[in-house]
């Protein structure tokens, strides 16, 4: 057992003080590292101590990776949260805090690797006999332009290092494939310093389906169950909601073996997800795998108890996990909203700027994990996500209420922000009886023009 009496917090904004709120409940000081502008921030304030990164882009401040090893060094840092994003799924800031002597709350370096890069999983599950979509692969534009053939379209683009929808591109023209796999190519190099692209039969109106995992040292792999993402907005998440209403047990059952499975063959460790697209006829196709903490883990948390910093903690310090797969249950149903500052009548353009949260109110079954509270200032140089709002209760059509009063009951001054949107949808029919897929956003897009909400303003 290796003892953790302090945590650095890789991280900023809500997930950071997620950690933290867990760690002190555990008796763990924490350490927070900050941008200049974001030196009042509250994760700042709620750390135990904090250092500065100074002023610059994120390769000079959170992609830092030496600059927040020498910060962990320096301060006699235990261990290491990377949160999510930034250099959670990082493969080398993995090595260097293990090689630092420092714990990396996060599954091993090699884990991290093989899933990072999409054709090295792709080529791993398969072997196990994991469903995948039909794809080809390329060292160049040309190569794949050339086999595009072996395909029916329309096709994905997709970068191999890709993730958050960046690199993405559906094709439905063999003329439309050129250009695309330029713009993708592109779009990937800037975004993860890698343009190697992949192409693969593209899924019409698909669901996204994950599963949580945990796994520790001992070799003991525990499922959460499962999540459904399936409404996204230019391939990112907007709602997540635990369990799937989608699934019959037979079908969830296949689905959640096949995860454990893939973790047990990895002797995987930590907290990870594995990511599945199903067709309309409930088949699935292995995704990919996060090696890390998903934005929308509070959904599981609510319907499990489960406490998943904590067992990512746990099982960094070398401890079993503290539950078994046979006194995990789910308990109703759990959904999440993600607000972000941006204009949705505007084409989703982000607003930053001033603002003030002076309505978020305490309810009963309603979980708010936010990065501000009161006056604050929404930064263009991160993410646009505000908060997230995690409702539970006994069933999807009581969440669903649940969820459409407390977001008509918010109020969001200064910024525009997507709460009348989020309102839209838990009222939408479609939404309601559980007819979405992934393109679910974009199939609205006309009705959303015209909207005549009943959101109530405050």
């Amino acid at each position: 057992m290796q003892i953790i009496r302090n945590i650095l917090v890789a991280n900023r904004g809500e997930i950071a003080r997620r950690v933290i709120r867990t760690a002190r409940k555990m008796g763990i000081l924490t350490f927070a590292i900050y941008t200049d502008e974001e030196k009042d921030a509250l994760f700042v304030k709620e750390a135990d101590q904090s250092f500065s990164l100074g002023t610059g882009s994120l390769s000079e401040t959170y992609l830092n990776i030496s600059r927040i090893i020498n910060i962990a060094k320096e301060n006699h840092c235990d261990a290491i949260h990377p949160g999510y994003g930034f250099l959670s799924e990082n493969a080398l800031f993995a090595k260097a805090c293990h090689d630092a002597g420092i714990i990396f709350i996060g599954p091993k370096p090699e884990a991290i690797q093989l899933m990072g890069n999409k054709n090295e999983a792709r080529s791993y599950v398969r072997q196990l006999g994991v469903p995948l979509p039909l794809s080809i692969t390329g060292n160049s534009a040309e190569e794949i332009l050339e086999q595009s053939s072996l395909l029916k379209f329309p096709l994905m683009i997709k970068a191999v290092a890709g993730g958050g929808g960046k690199g993405m591109r559906i094709i439905h023209t063999r003329e439309e494939l050129p250009a695309a796999l330029e713009a993708a190519g592109r779009e990937a190099g800037s975004y993860f310093g890698n343009a190697d692209l992949y192409v693969e039969q593209y899924i019409e109106d698909a669901r996204h389906i994950e599963v949580q995992i945990l796994g520790d040292s001992s070799g003991n792999i525990v499922h959460l169950f499962e999540r459904e993402c399936s409404v996204q907005r230019r391939h990112q998440k907007i709602i997540e909601e635990a369990p799937s209403p989608t699934l019959t047990p037979e079908i969830r059952k296949k689905l959640l073996d096949t995860a454990v499975n893939i973790a047990k063959s990895m002797h995987y460790t930590s907290a990870g997800t594995i990511e599945f697209l199903f067709d309309r006829e409930l088949n699935f196709y292995f995704l990919e795998m996060n090696t890390r903490i998903q934005v929308e883990h509070p959904v599981t948390e609510a319907i499990t108890g489960i406490d998943i910093v904590l067992e990512q903690i746990r099982v960094a310090m070398g401890l079993p996990l503290s539950v078994r797969q046979d006194n995990i249950f789910m308990n109703g149903h759990a959904m999440e909203v993600r607000i972000y500052a941006e204009d949705p009548f505007s084409g989703f353009l982000p607003s930053a700027g001033e603002m003030i949260l002076n309505h978020l109110p305490d309810s009963p079954g309603v979980r708010l994990d936010s990065a501000f509270t009161g006056a604050a200032r929404v930064s263009s140089s991160f993410d646009p996500m505000i908060a997230k709002i995690t409702v539970h209760s006994g069933n999807r059509k009581d969440a669903i209420v649940k969820m459409r009063k407390y977001l008509g009951e918010c109020a969001i001054h200064g910024i525009k922000t997507n709460l009348e949107y989020l309102y839209w949808i838990f009222e939408e029919e479609d939404f309601s009886s559980n007819q979405i897929s992934t393109r679910y956003c974009e199939n609205k897009a006309e009705l959303l023009k015209n909207l005549n909400l009943s959101f109530r303003k405050k």
